[in-house]
């Protein structure tokens, strides 16, 4: 029988298939004993088990490094992380050899444990790490049921999906998408989530059409199902209709033309309706990034995430490991600038390195960023000497994340003449001419922009974290989901405030943040005065279209409307009425 339901659209696209249905993944493990002579085989049970989930997430951060942005690298890694923790894992052992119980039933027992200091914690952060635990000890018990088959291990535990398959599910994991993709899964649904999670933001680079916060799917989609999804409107039509599957095949076709038209755009300028030429550039944190970023005619690097190297390692990157992989980035930009964002670990990124401070009361308030590079000046430095010496092989820019005041500019500015220095006198070769820049992604430093601008030659603004900052809500705790937008008059107008103190003090700003990326976007950024925009490779085609689409002049003209706005209704209401 036909249902249509209903849901939040969070990636792009269209999929016909069967429904595969994961119901929540709660650990109801009934209370199990063992006898003491079965201890033993129950902690190498338990052990190959956590041995199998450590090689799978390595497995994953070796295969998503290139499609993953920034917080999504940090959530396998914390995953990652979780595994290792010595509590977590003498517990177990202590389950077993003191209580007698089985693997399966001990996990439950420490995971409720855990979980009870989770949800007593005050900082809504922090409790929203409970999902974290739960995904870590649901895969060790997944895997529980594939280890020590007739006493040898057994295989891996993967998510399931096949070929065809649409997977309906309660939530999803980032780490989980590229193995269903890999697998054939065409989509994905779920009864929780926001677009703007770190499963959202991954599913977009994949180009897996994802619909979230889908509330019924789980009571109304049975296993097989039939089911149509459009990621674009968020609609799910299960058992559809002979009328359900034409307009399907229509919006087939559809997205065949737009990709063939997109196509048309890769050697196109990035030039509005009335000529004004506008800087399009690439996000980039692997090879595979920057190989995209020049087929796609992206105007440079503006930003290049660095920490990636930090987060692979096991331990702290050599200035030669660095030196290389900077200098293929702007060797691979072929004259191209090359942005390189200075290490940005803290937030509870973690890092392998042991940089990042651990059990921090408020990490996204803590010391990250600047503050963290400059608590450690040598491996500071170290990144340093290795930027300048890629600066001869091409044009390369530093830009500092997480400025929050004149004096951590300074500080960097003495570091960075110290590094070309030292470089030069070991007999290196390096730019006369390295700019210097600023990420502006903390309130403090958005309004007070006009007292350090003289430092710097231009400036960047990290959406991302500003809006969080700016509106108190974290971007991805679902709750939130309709407060945190760039949509809000106070993000507006200080993102205004950010342009119009660049124009007037005649230094280029950018955006890398989120928001660049995405074309709904694209003509509000352009009346605000943004000129020069930076996203993931996957959204920058769809970008230079909206940009070749919009007339600048008109939306400039209209900008005035714009910042009068009083709540987003009215916003929208403005990008509905301009050209």
């Amino acid at each position: 029988m036909r249902v249509q339901l209903g849901g939040h659209p969070a990636s792009r696209g269209s999929a016909l298939g069967r429904a595969r249905v994961r119901q929540p993944r709660a650990l109801d493990v009934a209370e199990k004993r063992i006898t003491a002579k079965q201890v033993p085989a129950e902690l190498e049970r338990l052990h190959t088990a956590i041995t199998v989930t450590r090689a799978e997430m390595q497995a994953l951060r070796e295969k998503l490094q290139g499609a993953l942005h920034k917080d999504v690298g940090e959530f396998i890694e914390l995953h990652a992380m979780l595994l290792d923790d010595p509590e977590l894992l003498h517990d177990l052992d202590q389950l077993i050899r003191s209580e007698k119980y089985a693997a399966g039933y001990a996990l439950r027992v420490q995971r409720d444990k855990l979980a009870a200091v989770f949800e007593g914690m005050d900082d809504a952060y922090l409790k929203s790490r409970l999902d974290d635990l739960d995904h870590v000890i649901g895969r060790i018990h997944a895997n529980l049921d594939h280890t020590l088959i007739d006493g040898r291990p057994g295989k891996h535990a993967a998510p399931k999906g096949v070929a065809g398959d649409i997977l309906v599910a309660d939530n999803i994991a980032p780490s989980e998408l590229a193995q269903l993709q890999a697998q054939g899964v065409l989509a994905v649904v779920t009864a929780q989530g926001s677009a703007l999670s770190h499963s959202a933001i991954l599913a977009r680079s994949l180009h897996l059409p994802l619909v979230v916060g889908a509330a019924q799917a789980l009571g109304r989609i049975n296993e097989g199902d039939t089911l149509i999804v459009d990621g674009d409107s968020g609609a799910i039509i299960v058992e559809p209709n002979g009328d359900d599957l034409h307009a399907y095949r229509e919006r087939l076709r559809e997205a065949a033309r737009e990709r063939r038209e997109l196509a048309r755009l890769r050697s196109k300028p990035t030039r509005t309706r009335d000529g004004f030429d506008v800087v399009l550039a690439a996000n980039a944190e692997s090879g595979e990034d920057i190989a995209s970023a020049h087929e796609l005619g992206a105007a440079g690097l503006g930003l290049f995430r660095t920490e990636f190297l930090f987060l692979q390692s096991a331990g702290l990157p050599s200035e030669e490991q660095q030196f290389h992989v900077y200098r293929n980035a702007v060797l691979g930009m072929a004259g191209r600038p090359v942005t390189f964002r200075t290490l940005d670990l803290g937030a509870d990124k973690a890092d392998h390195a042991g940089l990042a401070v651990a059990n921090e009361e408020n990490p996204a308030l803590g010391v990250r960023g600047v503050r963290l590079t400059l608590a450690h000046g040598d491996v500071f430095d170290t990144q340093l000497r290795a930027i300048a010496r890629a600066s001869g092989y091409g044009p390369v820019r530093v830009l500092v994340p997480m400025v929050s005041r004149r004096e951590e500019l300074l500080a960097v500015k003495r570091r960075l003449k110290r590094a070309v220095a030292q470089v030069r006198a070991r007999g290196h070769a390096a730019s006369d001419r390295i700019q210097f820049g600023a990420m502006i992604e903390v309130p403090a430093a958005a309004f007070a922009v006009h007292g350090f601008i003289d430092l710097v030659d231009f400036l960047s603004i990290g959406t991302n974290d500003l809006v969080q900052y700016m509106l108190a809500a974290d971007r991805n705790n679902e709750a939130l989901g309709e407060l945190y937008s760039p949509l809000h008059p106070g993000v507006l107008r200080l993102l205004f405030n950010v342009l119009e103190t660049g124009w007037q003090a005649r230094k280029p700003v950018a955006m890398c943040g989120e928001i660049a990326g995405d074309a709904r976007f694209t003509r509000l950024l352009l009346a605000l005065g943004l000129t020069e925009f930076s996203m993931h490779p996957s959204t920058l085609l769809e970008v230079r279209r909206a940009i070749r689409g919009a007339d600048r002049s008109a939306l400039l003209a209209e900008s005035w409307r714009l910042m009068q706005c009083r709540d987003r209704a009215g916003i929208e209401k403005w990008l509905d009425s301009v050209p």
